[in-house]
């Protein structure tokens, strides 16, 4: 099965307060090898991004004003996504966040694009109990 390994950044920590995806990477992986396809894209969240959040990742509403909005990335992802396992550090966060982008577009939810997702925090938890499973502390 292709894999692809997903992450996002947002401009806050409530999708159901009206947070919006900023960022969204996929790297492919075949065979259990990196492979050539990527797909990365900042989004214009046409939102205030909370403070907190761009102490995060750095990205301010100033950098993100002249980018694509998520209607306008959002076939090239869910192409880059099809058929796919698609693994997710905390998926439910980043899982909960892209269902939102979809339902404004009325496209259904991110798992309907794809063959499953994989918690890779759930993982790390299951082999680690008890210990820290950032991704920093995973590298």
């Amino acid at each position: 099965m292709r894999q692809v390994v997903l992450d996002t950044e947002t401009t806050g920590l409530e999708a159901r307060a009206g947070h919006r995806v900023i960022e969204v990477g996929c790297v492919e992986i075949a065979g259990r090898r990196l492979g050539e396809r990527r797909l990365h894209h900042y989004i214009n969240p046409e939102r205030e991004i909370d403070e907190g959040a761009e102490a995060v990742h750095g990205l301010s509403l100033e950098f993100l004003s002249d980018k694509p909005k998520f209607a306008e990335v959002v076939d090239e992802l869910l192409e880059f996504v099809d058929g796919a396992e698609v693994i997710i550090h905390n998926a439910s966060f980043d899982v909960e966040f892209l269902d939102a982008e979809l339902k404004r577009l009325k496209r259904g939810k991110f798992t309907d694009y794809c063959a499953k997702v994989t918690d890779s925090l759930a993982m790390a938890r299951s082999l680690h109990p008890g210990k820290r499973n950032s991704l920093d502390a995973l590298c």
